[in-house]
């Protein structure tokens, strides 16, 4: 009897729902520390991965995420045309979602302060300039809070919905549907609908709206139908903090017919080690009722990882930069999500949290201080590397609608992730990443004789040239910090 790593057994738990294994294993004696065996499973394709998504920050928000000025400090907005343009093709494209934040940076307001609309001059077009020009396939509004007019106390800031009963949800509903409609009318495609962004956290300096599970659970009791008659192709998810286990998520799988409107459990694991989705899939993966689940969030705040407590958790740039990497790999992989966000595009040169949450920076027009990114212009951008090079690769090379295919590992490692699709044009793609700290020989056993072009990614450069393999079985000695694609030509 072949025994099982103990994160393969987690890995191969059967949920109720779902028909498909995370990851086929082969364990027998462990392989030296400096190289892999992995094979190839052809017949035993698993998800679609339908793409990346991604956050803009098209209004202003203070530094460390505290207040919300009146000054217009938003991306396109604030970039001069070729820099837009830039913006699109270079960083965006190849991305499917935009994140949009109602209430946070989307946050102008009608007359009764009921419904939410762009709050400053052409805030719409921006938004629509940008889908077309990176061609992603929509936006997926969520929100930070409400309109003023339905919260506690009047405001953006803090607070919760004023009241919970029937007459006042249903109205309430009628508000969220309006605001779909007005993103619509103004030409932007919706592709997902979430109702509140983190509902068990309350901020008064920050676009929050807290719910209790039995608040959150009533409120889309009566709003999730509305959406759904209104929209019946909007995919809707819940919660965006911990998706099926949060405590309205719970209330929502006791409910049959309610439960039947949600398409995805949403999480934030904001970050966290990649490891997690491995050790804890069993979890990730329990009470789905067959829905996907996928994280829909993720950044830095520290330079501190959430690490098991026999690793250090102190991490550098360039070990974030891997760790990113395998937390999409690993979603994907251990929990067969169909998607994974990324927090932020670009944020402003003067945020103390850009590094952590951002693929780039723009230098705003009211940013006079040349101490920080000299070279930067007004009205121009420039990649934040460590963070953007983590995503690019998977931008690149894994196009939307490719299909995941299970790999045999003999032993599960944290540090040495494989990820294996096809693309919708039928040709083999391979994820491979190595932060052993020292270098990693993968060895795929492909199946047959395939030609591979592969390319490599570190913290500081981007697509690397590799030499092609042309053999039944992949080999590729892949340096600490570092990700390689190899992809069939």
């Amino acid at each position: 009897m072949k025994r099982l790593h103990p994160a393969s057994q987690q890995a191969l738990c059967l949920v109720k729902g779902v028909a498909t294994f995370s990851i086929l294993l082969l364990i027998n004696v462990p392989a030296a520390a400096q190289q892999g065996m992995y094979r190839l499973r052809l017949d035993r394709p698993a998800q679609t991965i339908l793409g990346l998504g991604f956050e803009i920050q098209s209004d202003s928000i203070g530094s460390e995420n505290l207040g919300l000025p009146d000054k217009v400090v938003a991306v396109p907005h604030n970039l001069i045309p070729s820099e837009r343009q830039r913006l699109y093709k270079e960083m965006l494209k190849g991305f499917r979602y935009c994140r949009l934040a109602m209430g946070l940076y989307l946050r102008g307001l009608d007359q009764e302060q009921k419904h939410i609309i762009e709050r400053y001059p052409g805030q719409m077009k921006d938004l629509k300039e940008m889908m077309d020009g990176a061609g992603f396939d929509g936006f997926a509004p969520e929100y930070w809070s409400p309109a003023p007019y339905w919260k506690s106390n009047g405001k953006y800031q803090g607070g919760s919905l004023k009241r919970f009963d029937a007459p006042f949800l249903d109205e309430f509903a009628d508000a969220l549907v309006a605001d779909v409609r007005y993103l619509r009318q103004h030409g932007l495609r919706v592709s997902m609908w979430g109702l509140q962004n983190e509902p068990v956290v309350g901020h008064e300096k920050y676009s929050t709206c807290a719910y209790t599970g039995e608040q959150y659970y009533a409120a889309m009791k009566i709003i999730a139908p509305k959406i759904k008659a209104a929209f019946p192709m909007l995919p809707i998810h819940a919660d965006s903090w911990d998706g099926q286990h949060s405590a309205g998520g719970k209330l929502i799988r006791q409910d049959a017919a309610l439960s039947k409107l949600i398409d995805y459990w949403t999480w934030h694991r904001i970050g966290h080690n990649s490891n997690e989705q491995i050790e804890q899939a069993a979890h990730f993966n329990a009470d789905t009722l067959g829905k996907p689940v996928f994280n829909n969030e993720f950044e830095y705040l520290t330079e501190f990882l959430h690490r098991p407590q026999h690793l250090p958790k102190k991490a550098t740039p360039d070990e974030r930069f891997i760790n990113t990497a395998q937390s999409l790999m690993n979603w994907f992989v251990f929990e067969n999500s169909p998607t994974w966000f990324w927090l932020h595009a670009l944020k402003p040169s003067y945020n103390t949290e850009a590094s952590g949450y951002a693929l780039g920076f723009w230098r705003p027009p009211d940013d006079d201080d040349f101490t920080r990114f000299p070279q930067l212009k007004k009205g121009h951008w420039e990649y934040n590397q460590q963070n953007w090079h983590s995503l690019k690769g998977f931008l690149q090379h894994l196009p939307w609608n490719s299909v995941r295919y299970q790999v045999e590992e003999e032993q599960v490692r944290g540090d040495n992730r494989i990820l294996a699709w096809k693309t919708p044009a039928g040709k083999i793609g391979l994820a491979l990443t190595n932060r052993s700290g020292k270098p990693f020989r993968f060895e795929v056993a492909l199946g047959a004789k395939k030609k591979l072009r592969g390319w490599r990614y570190t913290a500081s450069q981007a697509e690397i040239s590799l030499a092609q393999s042309d053999a039944p079985t992949l080999v590729a000695a892949v340096p600490h910090l570092a990700i390689e694609f190899w992809i069939e030509q």
